[in-house]
């Protein structure tokens, strides 16, 4: 599971690659769980036909998705990943799959332990072709005792064991995850999606396109 990752800051890469200016607080660029930093979303407003209204919007939350029920954020901790396919079930993430609260996580790499060597080794794991990386997400709004308005959000994962890059992380015995990388073509789709056509974007991002700095 991805509880490590490193955000896009440069924004002209980012504008250009997403389609959208980056929040201007946009967190911080060594991504943990609880820690503030930017996703993108289908704008609110976006079906109202104004011209002026933009298709998405970046926005800042926190790295984990808390849920409206939830009486604190300290549940960022456990729910930075979300597993597709108990998503639609589990409390934390029903609510914000059932409304098709799809986002993207824009990342320049990501980190998963490499065990081979008997001992977990930190992994970076980049796009091969040096351009960002859109990752599947859902996003969600709570309310704070004091009214405050707190967005955060998660990564969407699925079950890689025969992925020829990914199974070699995490665990000897464990199940081998990953994130969901979604082709850039298909940024739209995914954010303007009915839940209905959700699952359809589950689908592991061939190894080819990933580049990874393992150990030797």
């Amino acid at each position: 599971m991805c509880s490590h990752y490193q955000a896009l800051k440069e924004r002209d890469k980012y504008i250009r690659h997403f389609g959208v200016e980056p929040p201007v607080d946009s967190g911080k660029v060594d991504l943990w769980p609880g820690y503030l930093g930017a996703f993108i979303r289908r704008h609110p407003h976006a079906d109202v036909g104004d011209d002026a209204v933009p298709r998405c919007e970046a926005l800042t939350g926190l790295f984990g998705l808390v849920p409206h029920w939830s009486r604190d954020t300290k549940i960022t901790r456990h729910t930075y990943n979300a597993r597709s396919e108990t998503v639609v079930e589990k409390p934390s993430f029903r609510d914000a799959w059932k409304r098709a609260q799809h986002c993207i996580i824009p990342a320049e790499a990501f980190f998963e332990p490499d065990w081979r060597s008997g001992k977990a080794v930190a992994t970076r794991i980049a796009s091969a072709n040096g351009e960002p990386l859109g990752i599947a997400g859902l996003w969600s709004a709570w309310k704070s005792a004091q009214g405050e308005l707190v967005h955060s959000y998660t990564m969407l994962t699925i079950n890689a064991d025969e992925h020829a890059l990914m199974r070699q992380y995490h665990k000897p015995g464990e199940e081998k995850r990953m994130v969901v990388v979604l082709p850039p073509d298909s940024y739209q789709d995914w954010l303007m999606a009915p839940v209905e056509q959700s699952m359809a974007f589950m689908r592991p991002c061939p190894a080819k396109a990933l580049w990874s700095s393992a150990p030797p």
